[in-house]
C-alpha cells in the first residue's frame, strides 16, 4: 500500500507541474562600453558593484537575469567616443565622460562651472543628479543623442593641480601650460599667461613626462591610479572642488524594448550606484595623497587668499553657461540657482557667489 501512495502522491506532484508550468528566466543581453580601462575607479565600481546589485535585485522575482558583456579599455570605442557608440548601437550601456561633449551635453556642465564651492563628491554627485531630474533639460540632451539618462556620477573630490616643476603658489604657475579636460580649462584663465592643452585622463602621463604641458589639472585618486607622482612630483591643494563627469546612459532603441522590471531596477540600482561612487571617491582622497607622498610627491597648500584671488580673477563661467542655456529657451539661470541652493543648504558656500556679475 505505500508504494501505491508513494506513486499516487508522485503523479499528482507531476500533474501538477504539467497543469501549472513554471516561467523560465529570460536573459536579456546587455553590452556595457567605456573606452577607459578597468583600472579606473568608475569602470572597476561598475563591475564590483552595479552588475552584481543588478542582479542580485532581479533575482529576487527570478523572472528576468542579464546577460553582461563588458567592453572597456577601447575595445570598441575610446573614452571620447562613449556618447557615440551608445547612441549608434556599439554599446546598450555606457558610462559617458560628459565633459568631452561640452556642445552636445552643456547642462552637464553646470558643476564644472562653478569652482571653489564644494569638494564633497556625494553632495555634487546627489545636487546635480536632483537637478537633473527636476529640470528636463539635461535629460532632453541626451535623449537627443538617442539615449536615456539614469544618473550621474562623480568619480573626485576635488580637481588639484599637478605639476613636473616645483611651485609654492597660485603665482608660480603663471606661464604655464597646463592640461585639463573640458570645462576646467576655463579656471586657467584666472592665471596669467598659463594656457591650455586639452587632453585625456589616460594621456596625462605622457604629456607630462614629455614635457608638452608643465601641470594638469586631476584629483588624487586618480594621480594614485595612473602613477602621476612619477612625472609631476608636486600637488598644489587649491580644491577647486568636485565635478560629475560620468553619466550612465542607455541606448534608447534598446531601453524602449526592455521589460518595466528591468527598466525600474536599472534606475533604482544606478542612483545606488551614483551615491556609492561618490563614497569611495571621498574616502579614497586622504589615501590618495598619503599614496602621493609616499611615492615621492609633495603637497603644498594654496592660501585661501589665493583661492579666493584665483577665483575672482577668473570670468564668471556659472553666468555665460546659464546665459548660453537661457538662450536656448532652457531655464540656465534657474538651474544655476537651484543648484548652489542645493550646495548652500548642505553647508556648502564658495569663495565666490556664481549666480552674481
Amino acid at each position: 500500500m505505500m508504494n501505491w501512495t508513494k506513486r499516487a502522491f508522485a503523479g499528482a506532484a507531476l500533474a501538477a507541474m504539467t497543469a501549472f508550468p513554471v516561467a523560465a528566466t529570460e536573459t536579456i543581453s546587455a553590452v556595457v562600453i567605456d573606452g577607459y580601462p578597468d583600472r579606473a575607479l568608475w569602470v572597476k565600481e561598475f563591475t564590483n558593484f552595479f552588475i552584481p546589485e543588478v542582479d542580485r535585485r532581479l533575482a529576487e522575482t527570478g523572472n528576468y537575469k542579464m546577460g553582461w558583456q563588458e567592453n572597456y579599455g577601447g575595445s570598441i570605442v575610446k573614452p571620447k567616443g562613449v556618447l557615440e557608440g551608445v547612441q549608434l548601437g556599439l554599446g546598450d550601456i555606457g558610462i559617458v565622460t560628459t565633459i568631452f561633449h561640452s556642445s552636445k551635453l552643456p547642462s552637464q556642465g553646470l558643476s564644472a562651472v562653478t569652482p571653489f564651492v564644494s569638494s564633497d563628491a556625494r553632495a555634487v554627485a546627489k545636487a546635480i543628479d536632483e537637478i537633473a531630474r527636476e529640470f528636463p533639460a539635461m535629460q532632453n540632451e541626451f535623449a537627443a543623442q538617442n539615449q536615456v539618462y539614469l544618473a550621474t556620477g562623480v568619480v573626485l573630490n576635488s580637481y588639484q593641480m599637478f605639476s613636473t616643476k616645483e611651485v609654492s603658489s597660485i603665482a608660480d604657475l603663471e606661464g604655464f601650460k597646463i592640461a585639463g579636460a573640458g570645462l576646467n580649462l576655463r579656471y586657467l584663465e584666472g592665471i596669467k599667461d598659463s594656457a591650455g592643452v586639452r587632453g585625456g585622463l589616460t594621456d596625462f602621463y605622457n604629456m607630462l613626462q614629455t614635457g608638452l604641458v608643465d601641470a594638469g589639472m586631476l584629483w588624487p585618486e586618480a594621480a594614485a591610479t595612473f602613477k602621476i607622482s612619477e612625472v609631476a612630483p608636486y600637488m598644489l591643494r587649491a580644491d577647486l572642488g568636485a565635478v560629475n563627469s560620468k553619466t550612465i546612459t542607455v541606448n534608447k532603441d534598446y531601453w524602449d524594448g526592455l521589460p518595466d522590471e528591468v527598466k525600474e531596477v536599472l534606475q533604482l540600482v544606478a542612483v545606488d550606484y551614483r551615491d556609492h561612487l561618490a563614497g569611495i571617491a571621498m574616502d579614497r582622497a586622504a589615501a590618495a595623497e598619503k599614496a602621493y607622498t609616499d611615492a615621492g610627491g609633495t603637497i603644498i597648500d594654496v592660501s585661501a587668499e589665493d583661492r579666493a584671488a584665483w577665483a575672482n580673477a577668473m570670468p564668471n563661467i556659472a553666468l555665460e553657461w546659464a546665459g548660453t542655456l537661457n538662450d536656448k529657451g532652457e531655464p540656465g539661470s534657474d538651474m544655476l540657482a537651484a543648484y548652489l541652493g542645493k550646495l548652500d543648504a548642505g553647508g556648502f558656500v564658495g569663495v565666490r557667489d556664481w549666480s552674481k556679475p
